[in-house]
């Protein structure tokens, strides 16, 4: 009886860690079904040396791998700052890039990015793991593994009395292509000068230029007088050249009464010029004389009138006679003016 009771009891007990052994296997198989669900993307880290000196700079490099089939996938990358701990400061970050490591495999893609890191104080520096978010599952992160750095500092030897360099300073080879600027500036400053001394020996060389003082003017009796001169001397109206004749009478005329007395004589008509010579200090004998010469100056270029001999001498003389009798005060002024300048 007992013996049997005993065998009932060691069945119960092989079925019980029958069951255990089942429990076990399933545990296993879901356990490794959710490994390789998140198996879908692979992060790790590592390091180009792992010892610097202080001062030196060592890189890590992040690679994220995963299957590019794979839908609604978003990483997120850790967020570096000017430090990865107190001691570890961060030179640089350098951008993410992807690549396919394996042409084989074109759904594999790689990501990589480069955090190039010093440290100024000696010692190991555990660098905590980098983590990553995916599909921003923060309850289920991705990290690498933490990566150890040992700073040394610089061997002192203290039997020595003064403190030397650590290297010797190094024998630049001598490039003359490094001092084409200087070169180059200095043949461009040099051709700026030799042409600045070029100029100014040329300048100063130069003759001085001889400003000839204005010559005096000619008084407009003077011009007027002349110009009936040549008049008769032309003997135009003798060989019936009426129309020249009076013409030019009239101009040298005109012209006199300009330079004389600041009429724009030449631009008016003989009425318009008697009206303004009235207004002058002329004598009665003068203004006739000036009006019997313009009115026939007019009858001739205009009405085609042909003068007599009589009156074509008339009008020359007493052109002649017009400038002499108006031409006193003007005299009298420029003998003012000559004795102040002789004074």
């Amino acid at each position: 009886m007992v013996k049997q009771h005993s065998i009932t009891i060691i069945q119960q007990k092989s079925r019980k860690d029958l069951g255990l052994r089942v429990l076990f296997l399933v545990t296993c198989y879901l356990l490794l079904f959710t490994s390789k669900s998140f198996a879908q993307v692979d992060v790790f880290a590592t390091m180009d040396t792992n010892k610097i000196r202080i001062g030196e700079q060592s890189k890590i490099e992040l690679y994220v791998r995963y299957n590019v089939n794979q839908k609604k996938l978003n990483i997120q990358w850790p967020v570096v700052g000017d430090t990865l701990r107190k001691e570890v400061d961060v030179v640089n970050v350098s951008k993410i890039d992807t690549t396919v490591p394996d042409k084989n495999k074109p759904e594999e893609i790689q990501q990589h990015q480069t955090i190039t890191v010093t440290s100024a104080d000696s010692g190991f520096w555990a660098i905590p793991p980098f983590t990553f978010i995916v599909n921003n599952d923060t309850a289920k992160p991705l990290e690498t593994d933490a990566l150890l750095l040992a700073v040394y500092t610089l061997p002192v030897d203290t039997a020595q009395a003064s403190i030397k360099d650590v290297k010797a300073p190094f024998d630049e080879p001598f490039d003359w292509h490094e001092y084409l600027p200087y070169i180059y500036g200095s043949a461009a400053a040099l051709i700026v000068l030799i042409i600045i001394i070029y100029f100014l020996i040329k300048v100063l060389k130069k003759d001085p230029v001889l400003v000839e003082p204005p010559k005096p003017k000619v008084p407009a009796h003077i011009t007027a007088l002349d110009a009936l001169e040549e008049i008769r001397n032309k003997k135009l109206w003798q060989e019936g050249k009426f129309k020249e004749y009076h013409t030019m009478i009239s101009d040298a005329l005109r012209a006199y009464i300009e330079g004389r007395y600041g009429v724009a004589a030449m631009e008016l008509t003989s009425d318009e010029i008697f009206k303004i010579m009235n207004s002058q200090v002329i004598d009665t004998i003068s203004k006739e004389k000036l009006k019997q010469i313009l009115t026939l100056a007019d009858y001739v270029k205009f009405a085609k009138v042909v003068p007599i001999d009589v009156e074509n001498e008339m009008s020359l003389q007493n052109a002649f006679d017009f400038v002499n009798g108006t031409k006193r005060e003007e005299q009298e002024n420029n003998n003012q003016e000559e004795s102040v300048a002789t004074n």
